[in-house]
Formats: structure tokens, C-alpha cells, sequence
């Protein structure tokens, strides 16, 4: 009776084995298709004209307040697996298109919810995930054959699609004076013979306190905001020639920390005067190539500019501009 007993509780046991192994991919499954749903329902009340802003505090107390979805999901810190995967494809819509951030996460959420009804049903993942890819497919080869291309020479086409953009945004009813600004923008740096493919690092934005969103304005050029170096020197210059460098304009300093012991006022005259013949020899092969405006990169070694520097420039009438970031200018 007792060994019979004992076989019973093993197959037993074992049964339970097996159905706990079963039923952890199935946990695992429903816990990622809850966390994808979550998040996609807390962007979705944020969709469309009539959509919500969201309020946003971060960890340093400065608060948010938006309803572009690749902000909101940015700024909601998501730890759950599955759902950075909505965020990332968030963040890859806005590189790729600019818009539609929170649609494709209410997109990938609803996928989701009808998928789990599929699964319930007993269909196997990799039947769903392939169904799903053919589906893809087909609505890219639909979406296709409804499209009506784009001419970048039809400046009216390309401001109503900003516009609409712009529409579910904060700012949308200064759309009429951004709407513009965005196009030409794009209009400007946009390479005729790759006019699928815009840098947008090219157009730079740059905020300041105090002003309006009427105040923004576009300039066709490059904007930036060091001032000049200059004492006595130019402060606006036409038919600017512009020399960039990726050196300083001081006394060289050695490789390694060392100090130099000046013990009369003979070697002291003769160090100032190598100083003096240094620098002049920069700034006159400087000049001699024709430059009337300096940028300096910025440099953590040394100082750009020296005094005696900034002072020869002021004699050639050369404007400079220094602490150049590689971000705003490529040297």
C-alpha cells in the first residue's frame, strides 16, 4: 500500500512539473503583452487634435508638459523589457519620419491585444508573428499604391503637411508662422540628388529667454552665440572670408608640468620677446591668407587667446570668435 502510494505522489508531482514548464512561457507572453499595453494606453489618451497634454516631473523636480509621444515615453524612465521595445520604436519613427510617435505605439499596443486573443485561442506565436509580417507586407504594397508623391519644388503641399503636423502639437496655433519656417529650413539643405535622405543636424535651434514663438525667426547661415573675443577690434563684418583653426594663438606650454625659473630681467625680457615674436608670426599668416574673420575650436589644453594675441588681431582688424564647439561647426 505504501509503495503504491508513493508511485501515485510522483506521477503526480511530475504532472505538475511539467504543467508549471508549460505554463511559464504563457506568464511570460501575457506579462510582456500587459507591460506593451499599459504603456500604449498611457500615450493614447495624448493622439489626434483632441488629444491630451501630459504633465511630466523628472527626478530633478522640472516638469514637462507635452504630447508628442517620444517626449512622454522618453521621460517616463519605462524599466519593463517589452515595453522599451515601444519605446524604441518611438524614438526610430521620430528619426525616421518626425511624426506619428504616438501612433505607432497605440498601433503596437492594439497589435498586441488582438494577438493575445489569438493566442488564446490556441494559435502558435510563430504562426501570429508570421501572419502579422505577410499582413505588414501587404498594408505597405496598399499604403503604396494610395500615396500621392511629393514634389520639393510644390512649397504648398509641403507647408499643409507641417501644418497638419504641427495640429496636434502645443504650438499649434502658431502653426501659420512655424509651418514656414520648418519647410524652408529643410528646403535649404536638402541634397536635390538625395532628397529621400536630410540631415537634421544640419539645422540648428537655438532658444532664448524671454522672447515669443512670433519672435521665431530663420536665418540662412550659421548662428553662434559666443561673442567675439575682440577689445578694440571689428564687431560686424562684410564679405567675411572665414578661417577656421584647431590650434591656439598663445605661448606653447610643454608636454609635461614644468616650470621655468627666470632668475634675471634680461631672460625675463628675452621669454616675453620670443612670446611677442611667436604670436605675430600666427597673426600674420593669418592675415596673409586673406582671413578677416577667426573661428577657434574650443580646446581644454590652453587658453585660445592670450591678451597679446587678441590685441595684434585688433591691429589687423580681425574679428575672432572662440570656444567653437565640433558640434556647430565641422573643422
Amino acid at each position: 500500500m505504501t509503495a503504491g502510494g508513493n508511485t501515485g505522489n510522483k506521477q503526480v508531482g511530475s504532472g505538475g512539473l511539467m504543467r508549471a514548464k508549460n505554463t511559464k512561457p504563457e506568464e511570460i507572453r501575457k506579462s510582456n503583452i500587459q507591460a506593451a499595453k499599459a504603456l500604449s494606453d498611457a500615450v493614447r489618451t495624448s493622439l489626434g487634435p483632441r488629444g491630451m497634454d501630459k504633465m511630466i516631473q523628472d527626478a530633478k523636480g522640472e516638469v514637462t508638459i507635452t504630447n508628442d509621444g517620444a517626449t512622454i515615453l522618453n521621460q517616463m524612465k519605462v524599466i519593463h523589457p517589452a515595453a522599451k521595445m515601444l519605446v524604441e520604436l518611438s524614438k526610430a519613427q521620430d528619426i525616421e519620419a518626425g511624426d506619428g510617435t504616438t501612433s505607432v505605439v497605440v498601433l503596437a499596443g492594439s497589435l498586441l491585444e488582438a494577438a493575445e486573443k489569438l493566442l488564446a485561442k490556441g494559435i502558435h506565436p510563430t504562426t501570429i508573428s508570421d501572419s502579422f509580417q505577410k499582413a505588414a507586407n501587404k498594408s505597405v504594397e496598399i499604403l503604396t499604391n494610395m500615396s500621392i508623391p511629393v514634389d520639393l519644388n510644390d512649397r504648398e503641399s509641403l507647408l499643409k503637411s507641417a501644418t497638419t503636423s504641427l495640429s496636434s502639437k502645443v504650438v499649434s496655433q502658431h502653426s501659420s508662422e512655424l509651418s514656414p519656417i520648418a519647410v524652408d529650413s529643410v528646403l535649404k539643405i536638402v541634397d536635390p540628388a538625395r532628397e529621400n535622405n536630410v540631415n537634421l543636424k544640419d539645422i540648428k535651434v537655438i532658444k532664448k529667454l524671454g522672447g515669443t514663438v512670433d519672435d521665431t525667426e530663420l536665418v540662412d547661415g550659421l548662428v553662434l552665440e559666443q561673442r567675439t573675443s575682440n577689445v578694440n577690434g571689428p564687431k560686424r563684418m562684410e564679405k567675411a572670408k572665414i578661417g577656421f583653426i584647431q590650434f591656439q594663438v598663445s605661448p606653447p606650454k610643454t608636454d609635461m608640468d614644468n616650470q621655468v625659473v627666470v632668475s634675471d630681467y634680461a631672460a625675463m625680457d628675452r621669454v616675453l620677446k620670443e612670446e611677442r615674436a611667436y604670436i605675430l608670426n600666427i597673426v600674420k599668416q593669418i592675415k596673409k591668407a586673406g582671413c578677416n574673420v577667426l573661428l577657434i575650436q574650443k580646446s581644454i589644453l590652453r587658453d585660445a587667446l592670450s591678451d597679446l594675441a587678441v590685441h595684434f588681431f585688433d591691429k589687423t582688424k580681425i574679428m575672432v570668435v572662440k570656444d567653437i564647439e565640433r558640434e556647430e561647426v565641422e573643422f
